[in-house]
C-alpha cells in the first residue's frame, strides 16, 4: 500500500507525523503541499479519505485566511477547495493517506490508526 504524507518541513507535527511513520518501517511518498499543492480534485479526494469538510482541514489563523476575507464571508465547499488549492498555506498538516483511508496527523499518533489493515467481517 503507498502512504503519502503531505507535509511541511518547518511545521514540528509534521515532522513528528514522518518521524512516527519512518519509525513504523513506512517510508512514504512525501509531497511537499507548499511547493507542489493538491489540485482542487485532489483535495476533494483527500477530504473524502478524511471524511471532512473542507472548513475541517482549513488553517482559520493563517494570515492569508483573513487576507482573502474569509472570517467576514461564507463560501461554498467548492470555493473553499478552489481557494485552499490556490493557497495551500490555508490546509491543515499533515495529511496522510493510505489507500482509501486518510488522517491528519495532530496528534502524530492518529495516522497509525490508517496503517492497520481494516478487521475482516
Amino acid at each position: 500500500m503507498t502512504v503519502t504524507i503531505y507535509h511541511n518541513p518547518r511545521c514540528s507535527k509534521s515532522r513528528q507525523t514522518l518521524a512516527l511513520l519512518q519509525e513504523k518501517g513506512v517510508e512514504p511518498d512525501i509531497v511537499e503541499y507548499l511547493k507542489t499543492p493538491p489540485s482542487a480534485a485532489e483535495l476533494k479526494a483527500i477530504l473524502n479519505k478524511l471524511g471532512l469538510k473542507p472548513q475541517d482541514i482549513v488553517r482559520n489563523k493563517e494570515a492569508r485566511y483573513a487576507e482573502l476575507g474569509l472570517k467576514e464571508r461564507a463560501v461554498s465547499d467548492d470555493e473553499l477547495i478552489a481557494l485552499m488549492a490556490e493557497n495551500p498555506v490555508l490546509i491543515e498538516r499533515p495529511i496522510v493517506v493510505a489507500g482509501n483511508k486518510a488522517a491528519i496527523g495532530r496528534p502524530p499518533e492518529t495516522v497509525l490508526a490508517i496503517l492497520r489493515p481494516s478487521p475482516r467481517l
